[in-house]
């Protein structure tokens, strides 16, 4: 959730470790601060609120350092303000530490530190971190931190300087993610490596226990043990390029206008016509053998939950494979039964899930199968998995997922599809759905379009403060992820719910004050839905339909979006995508901040 930058290098630290922390700003973060050594001292700057107060402060105080560290913090333990902020220093200002993760025993340390004398002064588990690092010091740094983290129960990446190292950053990862990047007379340290690809493209990644001394254009690494280890690097993709907004207002509307783009690069060059099914050039039948899936478990978080859950419906509608769709904070404590022949399935956009993370590792160890579906490259999840399929979504900066979402569908559609014809799926059949696949950038793009009627019916309805969004079979999962946009950017209470289950009690909340949303494109259940929203209709609630072009729904419904005719497996996208405009307007016409709103952060690292 935190961005941690750390750069020690010829230019100037203060001004690279401002520029890095800029580019994760789309973590999401209340708070930011920055320290170094100079001179043989520890000097630090911290505020509250965005980077651009942290700059004006450090340009107000002319800070200058040879090595620097620097966080933008998302509030766990301790209220945002600048006392809690990172970085954290000891009571003797010998060194500065910036931390991601939770310390689980911090309660525990902090009370037998106090009892040795130590003086607290936030509310925070890392400033513990600090000052048991120091009390271990006795002149070794490496020794200092193997017996601290011996100490230390939970997930954390850190981000240490001493003023005894004045051209060193010592860094530590355990089930949080940490990347080395390795440039010309430089070496960053960061939570993402998009924060520093225009200047290194080697990239090295912490494990678990593993401590990094980064000096100039080089880095030592050693595990728990301290024993000095060699690591390989890789290469950064080249995709990491255009992150910027662009003309638009938002990189939230930006990549909402991604959509065409990024839908076609999901199935660009996995399509094989003649067969009428799919391949993953990823995928090795050596890791994963497809064909003798019998069960399979999916798990995932938030956006990606949804995707998932949209895509259980798809295997077993078309492969006939039965699947369980999990959300990862509940199943990791969960006592799992994994039976013969069952897949994992973990999706994570950043693939530092902390949660899918952990179940994924404890399902390894069960002995079992794990494909993942992530976005990143290199990151934690697909280090972990047998396999890994890529999105080739580009970067998703804004903290309410788009385009990501979209491409998950589409992945899993063709994994679906794969699936499908491994058991009982016609050729033409499958040939079907690859032709609905390929018309899904411009039937996208003609929602798209619809931008500004969208926009009009925002300022209408922009000042409800509940909306129910309601649908059937893909439309239910689908329905979620709406309210969720609503939910995430514009702060209004939104409910998720599946049509049918409204009479069994939620429907007493209808009334004229409470909009709801009808998801309308499943051709299956659309008469049954239609019921459904008379039901709606009859208790003054209005209703805003998002429908196909062929389906008859404007005599219950107030307002009504058309898109474009689909398949019912990929329905579920074109709505998505109008929910997705719907949300940006109404948080737009709201004025609540949209790409990075409040109490939330892009890359969940913590539980």
């Amino acid at each position: 959730m935190c961005g941690i930058f750390g750069y020690v290098g010829k230019k100037d630290p203060v001004k690279m470790v401002l520029e890095g922390l800029k580019k994760l700003e789309y973590r999401g973060y209340d708070s930011a601060g920055i320290a170094g050594v100079r001179n043989g001292m520890i000097f630090h700057c911290k505020e509250v609120g965005k980077i651009e107060t942290l700059e004006k402060q450090v340009k107000a105080s002319d800070l200058v350092l040879d090595i620097a560290i620097a966080q933008t913090r998302w509030a766990t333990h301790g209220k945002p303000n600048r006392i809690n902020a990172h970085p954290h220093l000891d009571a003797k200002q010998t060194l500065a530490l910036v931390h991601n993760g939770i310390i689980e025993n911090h309660a525990e340390l902090r009370n037998a530190l106090k009892e040795k004398g130590v003086t607290f002064l936030s509310d925070t588990d890392t400033e513990v971190v600090a000052h048991l690092i120091a009390d271990n010091y006795k002149g070794d740094m490496l020794k200092a931190l193997r017996k601290a983290v011996s100490q230390l129960k939970g997930a954390f990446a850190l981000a240490i300087v001493h003023k005894d190292y004045p051209d060193k950053i010592f860094a530590i990862a355990h089930e949080a993610p940490l990347v080395i990047g390795i440039g010309k007379d430089e070496t960053f340290i960061a939570s993402d490596s998009n924060s520093f690809v225009s200047y290194a493209q080697d990239v090295i990644y912490l494990e678990d226990s593993e401590i990094a001394v980064a000096s100039s254009g080089q880095c030592d690494f050693y595990d728990s043990a301290m024993k000095k280890i060699a690591k390989e690097s890789r290469k950064l993709p080249v995709e990491f390029s255009d992150i910027s907004k662009g003309h638009y207002e938002h990189y939230t509307l930006k990549e909402i206008h991604e959509q065409p783009r990024s839908i076609h690069n999901a199935f660009h060059g996995r399509l094989l016509e003649e067969y009428g099914t799919a391949v993953f050039e990823e995928l090795n039948p050596q890791q994963l053998d497809l064909a003798g899936v019998e069960r399979i478990l999916i798990l995932a978080c938030g956006t990606s939950w949804h995707a998932g859950y949209v895509a259980s419906y798809m295997i077993e509608d078309l492969a006939r494979i039965p699947v369980q769709v999990e959300i990862s904070s509940e199943f990791r404590y969960k006592n799992a039964i994994l039976s013969h022949g069952t897949l994992v399935i973990a999706i994570s956009q950043s693939g530092e899930t902390a949660d899918t993370v952990a179940a994924v590792r404890e399902l390894k160890a069960k002995g079992a199968k794990v494909l993942a579906i992530c976005n990143v490259q290199g990151s934690t999840i697909t280090r972990d998995a047998d396999a890994t399929i890529f999105l080739k979504a580009g970067p998703e900066i804004g903290v309410c997922s788009t385009k990501a979402f979209t491409s998950q569908v589409v992945v899993l559609a063709l994994l679906t599809l794969i699936l499908a014809r491994m058991r009982n799926m016609g050729k033409t059949e499958g040939q079907a759905i690859i032709q609905a696949l390929r018309n899904l950038p411009e039937q996208v793009q003609q929602v798209l379009d619809k931008s500004h009627q969208i926009q009009e019916l925002a300022k209408k309805y922009a000042k409800y403060d509940n909306f129910f969004y309601l649908g059937r079979r893909y439309m239910y999962p689908t329905s979620l992820e709406g309210a969720l946009k609503l939910k995430e950017i514009s702060y209004i209470n939104a409910n998720g719910y599946p049509a049918g289950e409204m009479k069994h009690g939620p429907i007493a909340l209808i009334n004229e004050n409470c909009p709801t949303v009808a998801l309308c494109a499943n051709k299956l259940t659309f008469e049954k839905l239609k019921s459904n929203l008379m039901e709606v209709k009859a208790r003054n609630g209005s209703i805003i339909a998002i429908a196909e072009q062929s389906q008859n729904v404007a005599d219950v419904a107030d307002e009504l979006i058309r898109v474009p005719d689909t398949i019912d497996e990929l329905s579920s996208i074109l709505t998505t995508v109008v929910a997705q405009l719907l949300a940006y307007y109404i948080a737009k016409e709201r004025g609540t901040e949209i790409d990075q709103p409040r109490n939330l952060a892009k890359s969940v690292t913590v539980e």
